[in-house]
């Protein structure tokens, strides 16, 4: 009895060993990816750190007072913040909409020709209105025409299998030559001499939510959140928002699955239209206050790269929004050092090649 009662122990003992000697080896493992994946980003990081300062000072200019002016003019008062955020609120709403499309499967570069067909015909609304009641229709009629002007590309998508990067390319050169003749004519403000519209009265104008001195937080970027907090609500909480997705991940096996995979793409680009006609229309009604020839500075462009830097995930797109607004409105102070504001174009390319390598090599390291 004392012999079994010893081999029992002894048995015990090893399979304790065993599992401790099997959890280890296990964590080191796991210690090791961990250490394996900080040690590339923080070489990718200095890499592209290294870049930076190198470019800065081909520009002629000394790095530590480029990025500390840099820093000053996009957060370092009331009114640089202020600042950032106008320059974000586009940035984040129009990213939502390419968000979307990218989750459906879809590249929409068309969102700059949306932004404008949005901000011209609301302008146009709200003129024509005017008011409160206005407001509201300038929206509503900037998301349809958008939503519209995407419809197109969507369809030829669906039923003919024709790329949406050269459709909705082409639709944003017809976007800017529409644009600039509605401006130019029919839209045209009676007093204007240029191509613009007439100038929206007070009571069309959105106001700033909150004004505290220097600092004011405008009522278009608290849209911008609920529309990326829904948007990211209906994508992952509802029957449509699934399907949506399950098309842009594997449009074939959604078919078996009983997905209309072309009635959701025409849907996908509609609503991405949408969202970068509200856009627009928010553009006009809290910044602009009049559509003109040239009104966006390529903000349908920069969200492509707001909506990657996200990474699949939409409440990212806060962060990426903001760092582009923030170079955005900090690169404007640079030219007081004689340096170009396109350096902060390349900075925010930097920014993208690190993380779209980080996020290849942990795919690459998932793989494996």
């Amino acid at each position: 009895m004392v012999r079994v009662f010893l081999l029992l122990a002894k048995l015990l003992i090893r399979c304790i060993s065993s599992g401790r000697d099997f959890a280890l080896k296990l964590y080191r493992a796991q210690r090791s990816g961990d250490l394996r994946k900080l040690f590339h980003a923080t070489v990718l990081g200095l890499a592209g750190s290294i870049l930076l300062v190198a470019s800065l000072m081909v520009a002629g200019a000394n790095p530590v007072s480029a990025i500390s002016q840099l820093l000053t003019g996009s957060v370092g008062s009331a009114s640089a913040i202020s600042g950032t955020i106008r320059e974000m609120t586009p940035l984040l709403i129009l990213g939502v909409s390419v968000f979307l499309a990218l989750k459906a499967g879809l590249f929409n570069i068309g969102a700059e020709g949306q932004f404008l067909v949005g901000s011209c015909f609301a302008a146009a609304t709200m003129l024509a209105v005017g008011g409160p009641l206005g407001v509201v229709l300038g929206v509503l009629v900037g998301a349809i025409s958008g939503g519209l002007w995407a419809l197109p590309a969507g369809y030829i998508k669906a039923f003919r299998n024709g790329h949406e990067v050269i459709t909705t390319i082409m639709l944003n050169n017809i976007a800017v030559n529409l644009t600039k003749w509605l401006v130019s004519g029919p839209f045209k403000g009676e007093k204007a001499v240029s191509a613009t519209t007439a100038t929206l009265p007070i009571n069309s104008q959105l106001t700033p939510l909150i004004k505290i001195g220097q600092f004011e937080l405008p009522q278009a970027v608290v849209v911008g959140i609920l529309l990326t907090v829904g948007v990211g609500y209906w994508l992952t909480k509802t029957t449509s928002g699934y399907e949506l997705r399950a098309a842009g991940a594997n449009p074939t096996a959604a078919e078996f699955a009983g997905v209309k995979t072309k009635q959701v793409t025409v849907k996908a680009m509609f609503l991405s239209g949408s969202i970068a006609g509200i856009a627009g229309a928010l553009q006009i009604a809290q910044f602009e206050h009049r559509f003109y020839d040239g009104s966006s500075v390529g903000y349908g462009f920069d969200a492509l790269g707001v909506a990657l830097l996200a990474g699949g995930n939409p409440y990212g797109l806060f962060a990426s929004s903001f760092l582009f607004g923030a170079l955005n409105k900090g690169g404007t102070s640079l030219m007081g050092l004689g340096i170009d504001k396109g350096i902060t174009t390349m900075v925010l390319a930097i920014v993208i090649i690190i993380f779209a390598a980080i996020k290849y090599r942990q795919r690459g390291g998932q793989n494996d």
